[in-house]
């Protein structure tokens, strides 16, 4: 199971979506999920999962620094504001961003982004139980917001698709998890899954042991 940091490693909210907080699930071997939105013009894009505040931080610096050190886990970029495709992409290039993929933004929005040869992910959940431009996308967001239906079958019919998958956590909606990751590891050991799968979670070093003892 490959673990995604929930807006990075953080104890306190202040934390998220900081460039330290997700330099910390770095150092820890995880990849990362964080927000996207604009920063009020000039090309800024800011880490915010909501409207910016004078304390957020610059995207750019954090693709700097992920550049830098030559890092290659796992970015998933929620996009939390529509038009952010030309700035985005000059720092994917720049930066030479590869192993990323962007998501949740509406589906105009994303039909642009495949356009412009953005690596997207499509969404599923109980309320969208047939995924938006499914054949262009490379992966599938799965989500679960109240009750939980993503099976061995659905996985299965994915990875038969091709399509990458990555899995939110029920504990992120304040949801018991132990049950739900008991059979995704049941799933990932029967068919040989291994690093095939990703899991976005706050509970980075209770996954990381579960997963990979």
């Amino acid at each position: 199971m490959q673990i995604l940091a929930h807006r990075g490693f953080w104890r306190e909210k202040n934390e998220q979506n900081t460039l330290a907080s997700l330099a910390k699930a770095f150092d820890m071997g995880f990849g990362i999920e964080t927000d996207l939105r604009d920063g009020g013009g000039g090309g800024n894009l800011l880490l915010s999962h909501d409207i910016p505040t004078s304390l957020s931080e610059k995207a750019e610096e954090f693709f700097q620094f992920y550049h830098a050190h030559s890092f290659h886990f796992p970015l998933a970029l929620n996009i939390k504001a529509d038009g952010l495709q030309k700035h985005l992409l000059e720092f994917i290039k720049r930066y030479e961003i590869k192993n990323y993929f962007v998501f949740d933004m509406s589906v105009p929005d994303a039909l642009l982004y495949l356009k412009d040869g953005f690596k997207v992910f499509t969404r599923q959940s109980e309320y969208e139980k047939e995924p938006s431009f499914y054949e262009d996308a490379c992966g599938v967001w799965l989500d679960e917001f109240h009750t939980h239906y993503i099976d061995e079958k659905l996985i299965l019919e994915h990875l038969e698709n091709d399509k990458q998958i990555a899995i939110v956590s029920p504990d992120l909606h304040k949801r018991s998890y132990e049950k739900e990751w008991e059979e995704y590891k049941k799933i990932i050991t029967k068919h040989k899954l291994y690093g095939k799968i990703m899991l976005c979670t706050d509970k980075v070093l209770e996954a990381k042991e579960f997963f990979n003892d």
